[in-house]
């Protein structure tokens, strides 16, 4: 199970702040509690203007690298910026993300093709996010055949199905569960990824919802997942789903993790 911490994002209002006042003790603390709750990779995504996006990534990256050695999920709907931005870390990090619009995959693929660089790969093309699962599957198709050509193993892929608001889906998330048992199936070391919370927006009550969906991704072949690590409550749904799912023996790292003190509460 990966761990991408969401925390240190431009769109957060608190991070935009900090950003624009240069506040590096905000960013600095949010790189540190990260990584204190164990996650794999910390993204780290400005959200400004893109004329000024990559130095004040740089700024970002320069500051969480002071206090941790997390690899860096460099992120930016600007492939090119990514291309750049991973100069700035000091190991093997992810991108995040690529797509099939455009000339993303062009891009960032011979970048990090000959490196241990990990990438996010959004199922979605020039003509937006497919409706079916049919759709999705036949960008999924079209990015299988890029790696394979710039010689990227599955395995250093986290595809990201396109998790969409529940409250305005018809079948609820069984669409996107068909993708990912799919996905799962052709290709079994693939990474399948999501932003959790992206499910619960415009509802009551979103923790409940980002919890329940991440049951069922987790039994759909999930096993890369951005979101806030902070979070105890989602962060023990997560090691109990895996324990229970078989993929902790003796649960010993529901244990240890619980020890560690990434999630808790009462017994």
């Amino acid at each position: 199970m990966i761990i991408i911490g969401e925390k240190i994002n431009g769109s957060i209002p608190s991070v935009g702040k900090a950003i624009a006042e240069k506040d590096e003790e905000l960013i600095r603390n949010l790189a540190k509690a990260q990584s204190e709750a164990g996650v794999d990779y910390i993204d780290v995504c400005a959200s400004v203007d893109e004329e000024v996006e990559l130095e004040t990534l740089k700024w970002m990256i320069d500051l969480v690298q002071e206090v941790t050695d997390t690899p860096i999920a460099v992120d930016s709907p600007s492939a090119s910026v990514c291309a750049e931005a991973i100069k700035f870390c000091k190991k093997p990090g992810m991108v995040n993300s690529v797509s099939m619009e455009g000339d993303k995959v062009e891009t960032v693929f011979p970048v990090i093709a000959d490196t241990p660089w990990e990438c996010v790969a959004l199922l979605c093309d020039d003509t937006g996010i497919p409706k079916s699962a049919e759709k999705r599957l036949e960008v999924f198709e079209e990015i299988m055949k890029k790696a394979k050509e710039y010689n990227i193993d599955p395995s250093r892929l986290h595809i990201d199905p396109l998790v969409e608001m529940l409250c305005t889906s018809e079948d609820g998330v069984n669409m996107i569960v068909d993708v990912m048992k799919e996905i799962k199936a052709q290709y079994p070391t693939i990474h399948i990824t999501g932003a959790v919370s992206n499910i619960s927006f415009n509802l009551p009550v979103r923790r409940l919802v980002n919890q329940a969906f991440a049951v069922l991704a987790m039994n759909a072949g999930m096993d890369s997942f951005i979101l806030d690590p902070l979070n105890k409550d989602l962060m023990g749904m997560l090691y109990a789903t895996k324990a229970l799912l078989g993929e902790d023996e003796y649960c010993m790292e529901y244990i240890t993790k619980y020890r560690e003190g990434v999630f808790g509460g009462k017994k």
